[in-house]
């Protein structure tokens, strides 16, 4: 994938209320769900998250999968995980994503997956 096409994807995912599909959470996501809680308690954030693009090899439609995981070890998948982010930034949603969207495009852009720890105030 292109870098616009990774930052239109996050774009419609992010912003755009677009829908995340089960199937990629599942494959490139799901294995990494205690390895994503182990660093949340080692970094001392109170909320992780990570999200993933890729191009369906069927539709060739550029699909998101996104997991957010609270201090608690409770899991949010796809579309709940994005609006828990929202519930979590309040005002600052699009505001804090802005800022961290040019890195997660080069991470995705070089096959790796973001991830992104949130400490509360």
């Amino acid at each position: 994938m292109t870098k616009n096409q990774i930052k239109k994807a996050l774009e419609d995912a992010l912003f755009k209320e677009g829908v995340m599909e089960m199937g990629l959470y599942e494959y490139e996501l799901e294995d990494m769900q205690e390895d994503l809680k182990a660093t949340l308690l080692e970094d001392g954030d109170d909320y992780i998250f990570a999200i993933t693009v890729h191009t369906n090899d069927e539709t060739q439609k550029q699909d998101s999968a996104m997991v957010l995981i609270e201090k608690t070890g409770e899991v949010f998948i796809n579309e709940a995980a994005r609006d828990k982010l929202k519930e979590i930034w309040e005002r600052g949603y699009a505001a804090n994503l802005h800022s961290v969207l040019p890195d997660f495009i080069t991470q995705l852009h070089n096959s790796e997956i973001p991830i992104n720890g949130i400490k509360a105030v």
